[in-house]
């Protein structure tokens, strides 16, 4: 895809986030109001309902096409009631997600430091209602606090960079859109994320643009190859991603270290900050991870990918097996 086509399907989907978000903003911020009011008002399910239904009744005279029935003014003021002394980074947040998604937050998640997490997942990564489910029954959350960050940025980055880079990059990325269901090869599975590229730039999180794979340095009359490569603009930093297929081993931060080298020597730009490492690997141990890194002078992250599959995608691929097996099936039966 040429370069300029990228840059104007970038600007239409920027539009359209942007639009979304202040849709949603506005239809929250009526919402808030209404679920303030019935909250001022100490009405509560039982003695308060026959209030609420005629409110109901009244509003969609007014507003047929609001969706203010007697559950949903009740959803309100829940809603109000749940956040209304929350933080305001924690409130900027549930205000732009569509309210299909914050009914499910109400309903399925109780911390409100969850509640932050799955919305700032939603809000970076654009999941649907299904996948925010899907997040929430595997726990995401707990996983994802539970696990230690195997990196070197404190004491490669400026602090600032590193917080920053601390919140960019994860200890575990879910490949599940891959759709692999048997052992394959590193550059087969290389092969399957270039062609599913932008599923890929969703997981890593915002700010990514992807710019190669197989990424050629020559230095010395020597070539030098990286997986794959992308540039994040927040860090203004190149970003080499390794691939391997099995458990992490100390000699992959020694290639990594060096192709770093190279990038920064070859490729970054006057004000770009360092190139950072992420090897993605299909175990780790942090002790390993750690004692390799002590003495490297570039910034590298290890972190484990999953395949795990949402719901909807692993019964669709398990109908498509059990078809195709059945049809091989058939046409055995028929040569017979």
């Amino acid at each position: 895809m040429q370069p300029f086509l990228h840059q104007a399907i970038d600007h239409i989907k920027t539009a359209r986030t942007l639009i979304a978000k202040q849709v949603n903003s506005s239809a929250n911020s009526v919402y808030w109001n209404l679920g303030k009011l019935l909250s001022e008002k100490q009405l509560e399910e039982g003695y308060g309902s026959n209030v609420v239904k005629q409110l109901s009744i009244d509003l969609k005279n007014e507003f047929p096409d609001m969706g203010l029935s007697p559950r949903n003014l009740w959803n309100m003021k829940r809603f109000y009631e749940r956040y209304y002394q929350a933080d305001v980074k924690l409130l900027h947040s549930v205000a732009v997600l569509p309210w299909g998604h914050n009914l499910l937050l109400l309903d399925k998640v109780q911390s409100l430091p969850a509640v932050a997490f799955y919305a700032n997942e939603v809000i970076e990564k654009g999941w649907s209602r299904d996948l925010l489910l899907n997040a929430i029954k595997m726990d995401i959350y707990n996983s994802n606090e539970n696990q230690v960050k195997a990196n070197n940025f404190n004491s490669t980055l400026p602090p600032i960079s590193a917080e920053y880079a601390n919140e960019v990059f994860k200890s575990s990325y879910n490949l599940g859109f891959l759709g692999i269901t048997e052992p394959v090869k590193e550059l087969e599975l290389e092969k399957r994320l270039i062609s599913k590229i932008g599923a890929f730039i969703l997981e890593l999180g915002k700010g990514f643009s992807f710019i190669g794979n197989q990424y050629r340095l020559e230095y010395n009359n020597k070539e030098y190859f990286g997986d794959l490569l992308f540039f994040h603009r927040g860090l203004q930093s190149l970003v080499a991603v390794e691939l391997k297929i099995g458990s992490f081993k100390a000699e992959h931060v020694g290639k990594m270290n060096l192709y770093l080298s190279l990038l920064d020597r070859l490729e970054r730009g006057k004000n770009e900050n360092p190139s950072i490492g992420i090897i993605l690997c299909a175990d780790k141990d942090h002790v390993d991870v750690e004692i390799a890194l002590q003495d490297i002078n570039k910034p590298i992250s290890v972190a484990e990918y999953q395949m795990l599959l949402p719901k909807d995608e692993l019964e669709t691929l398990i109908l498509n097996e059990i078809n195709a097996k059945e049809i091989q099936e058939g046409q055995e039966y028929n040569e017979i």
